[in-house]
């Protein structure tokens, strides 16, 4: 069975034991689950990993497999090997990584050969150990973070490879589910170490999203990681109902990282516009290489709610914008309805579809079309008009807001 869907959401389900249909049934599900992805992922162009080695290389892992659990490790291997943080499991085990951006409070990147924190997510229990951007992380649970990052990569690419080796860092830093994760860092030259919880990181509210008043006459909308949610769209509605009379508005997608479905994008997205305008392009990869056919559509939205609010909107991005956050954010810039500030957002690659296997029931989320801003830009590389700089933020101040205040002409 397979189910398109426009984004994932980060919901983590933990395996429970389904029996698999006699000893060939974790073989054929391993078979349909690396066919299917050989045949239907859109960004091997851009990754480093062969594929069709894949099979071989796990084949001795194949044969060891004797409990359900053991198959989801197995398989968590082996999609891996795409170093894509938007493939993923639906079903997951206690010692899985967590998934990133959705369970992380930390973004870092390789600079100079260091692992850099580049951001720490609002509100998590990274935020409360102090850390902030700039600290090089040394080590993790006392491995030298270098020799973890190169545990973490896959077998079918070169563990050299610049974007695999930021993804196995930000997925180390993230952690498992089961274990609370002891960080060594130099800020300069000073020492220290940080002991992070095991724990989640929830998004902090039940609410679909929060809304008020930053400055008079300046409006804030806040999604409280619900972009899954169809109650969003008619809390969306009541909150600018509640501020038509602001002079402009802030909407904040930083907690967005579980990404959503189109339709409550398009219905937030709706009550922007006065015309249906373009807001995405797809295009699907493996439709061309079947035919030789390129296949690609424009995603419409239109105008919907009792008014149009048509003052300036400031939209709010960061690394965790992602999936479906990343799609409504180029929406708004892309039919003009706002402009957007902050950093880099998640980068997840795609719209994803689904494959259940038909023995194990397990669950495969895949990137199978390419999304892309209307003017071109592919959706994961597109940045902010309005740039933020996190790395000089004085605490009790959020720079995010401060940069759309400015933006706005209401600092």
């Amino acid at each position: 069975m397979r189910i398109r869907t426009a984004a994932l959401a980060s919901l983590v389900l933990f395996a429970a034991p389904v029996a698999a249909q006699g000893d060939g049934g974790y073989a054929q599900d391993f078979k349909a689950a690396t066919e299917w992805i050989g045949g239907n992922y859109a960004y091997f162009d851009q990754k480093r990993t062969e594929w069709s080695d894949v099979p071989a290389l796990y084949a001795d892992d194949l044969g060891q497999v004797r409990t359900r659990d053991q198959f989801v490790r197995l398989l968590e291997q082996v999609v891996d090997e795409l170093y894509d943080p938007h493939a993923q499991l639906n079903t997951n085990l206690r010692s899985s990584y967590r998934l990133v951006p959705s369970g992380t409070d930390l973004w870092a990147e390789w600079r100079d050969g260091k692992a850099r924190v580049t951001e720490v997510r609002e509100g998590s229990d990274a935020q409360r150990a102090g850390m902030k951007p700039g600290d090089e992380v040394v080590s993790i649970d006392g491995v030298d973070i270098a020799r973890a990052v190169d545990a973490r990569m896959g077998r079918s690419y070169p563990h050299a490879t610049a974007a695999a080796r930021d993804w196995a860092l930000r997925s180390v830093l993230a952690g498992t589910h089961d274990a609370a994760r002891r960080l060594a860092l130099l800020e300069g030259d000073a020492g220290r170490e940080v002991l992070l919880p095991a724990a989640d990181q929830p998004t902090g509210s039940d609410a679909p999203l929060t809304a008020s008043l930053v400055r008079p006459g300046i409006g804030y909308i806040r999604i409280n990681d619900s972009l899954g949610d169809d109650a969003t769209v008619a809390a969306f509605d009541a909150a600018l109902a509640q501020l038509r009379e602001t002079r402009a508005l802030i909407v904040d997608l930083r907690d967005t990282p579980s990404g959503g479905n189109s339709s409550v994008a398009r219905g937030i997205l709706g009550r922007f516009v006065d015309r249906e305008l373009p807001y995405q392009k797809h295009v699907l990869p493996a439709e061309e290489r079947e035919t030789g056919i390129r296949r690609s559509w424009l995603e419409l939205v239109s105008p919907r709610g009792a008014f149009r609010y048509a003052r300036p909107v400031a939209v709010l991005v960061d690394h965790w914008t992602g999936s479906m956050g990343e799609g409504l954010a180029i929406g708004f810039d892309a039919t003009g309805a706002g402009i957007l500030v902050g950093t880099p957002m998640a980068g997840l690659q795609g719209a994803t579809e689904h494959l259940q296997l038909a023995n194990t029931g397990i669950g495969i989320n895949l990137p199978t079309e390419r999304l892309y801003h209307v003017d071109g830009t592919p959706r994961e590389a597109f940045v902010p008009r309005v740039r933020v700089d996190v790395s000089g933020a004085v605490a009790g101040r959020d720079p995010f807001i401060a940069a759309a205040l400015q933006r706005l002409g209401a600092k």
